[in-house]
C-alpha cells in the first residue's frame, strides 16, 4: 500500500516564481503542519538540509534540518522523520551518534535518513566545507555510510580509509530501530546508483511519469539481486495541485509555472542543474518547482490524481514524497480528496 510523505518546508515554500506561499520558514509552522499531519492520514516527512535558501535566494531564512528534527521527534507521535545529511557536512561517528539520539527521542522507529550528495559550491564556500568533484563525493560518501553502519551495530568499531578513520569507536546508547534505522538515497550517475544498491534501504527518485519510474525501479532490482541483497523501498518526489476542475487546476499550474528568470534562487538553480548528473535536460519551467516535482502529473480533479498515483503504485512506487502550496491548506485538500479515500476500500 502506498505510503505518503511531503517535504517539510524548510524554505519557507517551494516555488520560485511565487514570493509569498503563506508558510513561512519557522518553528512554528514547521511544528504545527507536522503534529497536524499525522492527525490527518500521513506518514512520513522529509526534512532536507541546506544551510542557504536554494528556492527563495540564498539571503532568506532556512531552517536547520537536524535541530529541527529532533524537535519534532518531541512533538509528534507516529511520524516518520526522514532527514537529510550531506556526509560532506558531518562527520560519521558523531552524526551516527546524533542520529540514535533522536531514535531514542522519537521512541524507536520514527528516524530514517535520507543521504544526499552536496552540489552547491557557494554554499559550501560560505560555511567553510571542502567542497569535492561528483564522484569523489560518493566515493567519500560510501566510506560515510560504513563507519555510521559500523557505529549503530558494533562495539569497538575501528575503520580506516581514504576520507575517515575511527579507533575503537563507542556508541551509546545505539538506536532502537533494527538492524538500524532506514538509509534512504537518491540518485541518477551510474556511481550514484550502485552506492544505492550496494549500501542503503530504500531509492527516492526526482519525479518522472510512471512507465520512465517502472525502468528506474527495474534497475535498481537488477543491481540489487547481483549483489543478493533484499528488496528495496521506491519513492518518488511529486508536486501536487488537486482542484474540484481540470481548469482550475490547470488554471494554477499556470500561476506557478509563470517562470522569471530574474527571481532571488535562479542563480542557485543554474548551480545544481552544473553540480549534478541527471539523466535528461531539465526544462526553464521545471526551474519553478524543485525536484521535477511537476513530472509526475499529479495535478487535476481528485479521480485524475488518484488514477495516476495508481498506475505509480502498480509500477513499484511505494512512497509519495509530496510538494504543495501553501502546505497546510493543500495538505489537508489532498488528504480528504486522495489518501482517505484511496485508503478506505481497502480497510
Amino acid at each position: 500500500m502506498m505510503r505518503y510523505g511531503y517535504w517539510l518546508p524548510v524554505f519557507g515554500g517551494w516555488l520560485r516564481n511565487v514570493d509569498d506561499e503563506r508558510m513561512e520558514a519557522s518553528w512554528d509552522y514547521a511544528s504545527k503542519l507536522a503534529r497536524r499531519s499525522e492527525e490527518i492520514g500521513y506518514d512520513l516527512t522529509l526534512v532536507a538540509e541546506l544551510n542557504l535558501n536554494d528556492i527563495k535566494g540564498a539571503d532568506a531564512p532556512t531552517l536547520d534540518a537536524w535541530s529541527t528534527a529532533a524537535a519534532l521527534a518531541a512533538v509528534t507521535e507516529r511520524l516518520e522523520l526522514m532527514v537529510a545529511v550531506r556526509p560532506t557536512f558531518h562527520s560519521p561517528a558523531l552524526l551516527a551518534k546524533q542520529a540514535a539520539n533522536i531514535d531514542h527521542i522519537g521512541g524507536g522507529g520514527r528516524l530514517s535518513l535520507n543521504v544526499v550528495s552536496s552540489w552547491w559550491a557557494d554554499e559550501a564556500k560560505k560555511y567553510g566545507v571542502h567542497f569535492e568533484q561528483h564522484d569523489d563525493r560518493y566515493a567519500r560518501t560510501a566510506e560515510w555510510l560504513e563507519v555510521v553502519d559500523g557505529m549503530w551495530k558494533q562495539d569497538g568499531f575501528s575503520f580506516t580509509g581514504k576520507y575517515y578513520r575511527v579507533e575503537d569507536g563507542t556508541l551509546a546508547p545505539k538506536p532502537i530501530t533494527k538492524p538500524r534505522p532506514v538509509i534512504y538515497a537518491g540518485g541518477e550517475s551510474e556511481a550514484a546508483k550502485n552506492l544505492i544498491a550496494e549500501r542503503c534501504d530504500a531509492y527516492v527518485m526526482h519525479g518522472d511519469p510512471p512507465a520512465r519510474i517502472r525502468e528506474k525501479i527495474s534497475d535498481m532490482r537488477a543491481r540489487r539481486q547481483k549483489l543478493n541483497l533484499p528488496p528495496m523501498q521506491y519513492g518518488i518526489a511529486a508536486y501536487a495541485v488537486v482542484r474540484d476542475t481540470e481548469q482550475e487546476a490547470k488554471e494554477e499550474l499556470a500561476r506557478i509555472t509563470d517562470v522569471k528568470a530574474s527571481a532571488a534562487g535562479y542563480n542557485n538553480y543554474q548551480q545544481w542543474l552544473s553540480g549534478t548528473k541527471l539523466e535528461g535536460q531539465m526544462s526553464i519551467q521545471e526551474y519553478s518547482v524543485s525536484n521535477r516535482g511537476l513530472r509526475p502529473r499529479l495535478v487535476g480533479t481528485p479521480d485524475q490524481v488518484a488514477e495516476r498515483i495508481d498506475e505509480f503504485e502498480e509500477a513499484g512506487v511505494d512512497l509519495l514524497l509530496l510538494q504543495c502550496s501553501p502546505q497546510l491548506e493543500e495538505m489537508e485538500r489532498f488528504a480528504a480528496e486522495i489518501i482517505h479515500k484511496r485508503i478506505a476500500p481497502r480497510v
